[in-house]
């Protein structure tokens, strides 16, 4: 999933114009497209790493661009997401790449995105294990072990962040996607939730073979970002390096109500979070046009501090990048997301090439800091 494709068309007239098209289905069977109108070189050649597009659903040169700029053809709000099943259950989806030149189809090719590679196991937890609610993914057998990593979605609860925990088991990494609430056997709201549990999951976690006895990472999205640097801060010695999409450099309230956040069943009220315990590195990734909050303001807050050897505090602030800037790069960019409790779309910020290029850049430093 997270691997560039090379799109290159030969064969045609110099000079010729074609246009390039991709589409898929997600899950639900709505369809996405997108498409480059493009010039072939002096050779008869398109090469989308150096051909520029001329219009379409992205514009200029990006060899990926057919593939983040996907649309919904489907009749609705114009605001909906790519849908996915859990990789679980649907590990891969097809993409069809198609040339047309002269208004006729010249050429088709299909290709398989893959979020969970082969030999990655699934265990979901129902709160038989120590308590934990989530979905464990570990490595298939023959990888590179790496650090095992935490994962800790935001407002939407239940077991967000699948997908992207998948993929980084298939990097070698074990992988718990915590749910926090919003699942059975846990609350519904995001109201008095105990940091015991987070440090929990944490030990869990250590137990699950990673690299060279590396203690979890703990990556969090949005208000996940809290949960995330409260763990780092209360127990220093259960995790190490941490990443922070979208961050918040405080504790907010609950939601929609109340105190979020516990421990020893008082509430944790903290401005901002202490960073100083955490024992490893601390990357803060936000775009500068975050419409839900000032995450880019965090982050810059948070790489602010003084690094040192082994504990960086590092920034990453993307331009026309918005609230849903995390995770892995070349998929269908996301503008809005749905409140589970208002039944409206929010307005996350960010434009397409914006937030795809904050994907493409920092996901690979994500996982050089988790040790790839």
């Amino acid at each position: 999933m997270d691997d560039a494709v090379r799109v290159r068309v030969s064969g045609l007239h110099p000079h010729e114009e074609v246009t390039v098209t991709a589409g898929a289905a997600d899950y639900r069977g709505a369809p996405w497209a997108s498409r480059a109108v493009v010039t072939a070189d002096d050779t008869g050649t398109v090469d989308l790493n150096r051909a520029r597009s001329r219009s379409g659903t992205y514009r200029g040169v990006d060899g990926m661009g057919l593939f983040w700029s996907m649309t919904s053809h489907q009749k609705g709000s114009g605001k909906e997401s790519f849908a996915s099943k859990p990789p679980e259950q649907q590990a891969s989806y097809k993409v069809t790449l198609a040339v047309k030149a002269g208004g006729k189809q010249i050429a088709t090719r299909a290709l398989t995105r893959t979020w969970m590679s082969e030999g990655t196991t699934y265990q979901a937890l129902h709160g038989s294990m120590n308590g934990l609610y989530g979905s464990l993914y570990l490595p298939p057998p023959h990888s590179p072990r790496r650090a095992p990593v935490l994962t800790i979605g935001g407002s939407e609860g239940g077991t967000s962040n699948r997908l992207a925990a998948a993929l980084l088991a298939s990097h070698g990494h074990p992988v718990l996607a915590l749910c926090y609430f919003g699942c059975p056997g846990r609350p519904e709201s995001l109201e008095n939730i105990r940091l015991e549990y987070f440090a929990t999951a944490a030990r869990f976690l250590d137990r699950q073979h990673g690299t060279r006895n590396a203690k979890p990472a703990v990556i969090g999205v949005s208000r996940g970002t809290e949960a995330a640097q409260l763990l780092a801060h209360a127990y220093p010695g259960l995790v190490s390096d941490v990443v922070l999409y979208a961050p918040s450099r405080n504790t907010t309230p609950g939601y929609p109500h109340g105190i979020a956040w516990t421990r020893d069943n008082k509430p944790v009220d903290l401005t901002p979070i202490p960073l100083g315990n955490v024992k490893g590195s601390v990357l803060a990734i936000a775009g500068d046009d975050d419409r839900l909050w000032q995450s880019a303001e965090a982050a810059r807050s948070i790489g602010d501090e003084q690094s040192r050897p082994g504990r960086q505090r590092e920034a990453l602030v993307y331009r026309k990048a918005g609230h849903a800037i995390g995770w892995y790069p070349y998929s269908p960019t996301a503008h809005y997301a749905l409140n589970r409790l208002s039944n409206r779309y929010m307005d996350l910020g960010g434009t397409s090439a914006g937030n795809a290029h904050a994907q493409a850049d920092g996901w690979p430093r994500v996982l050089r800091l988790l040790g790839e």
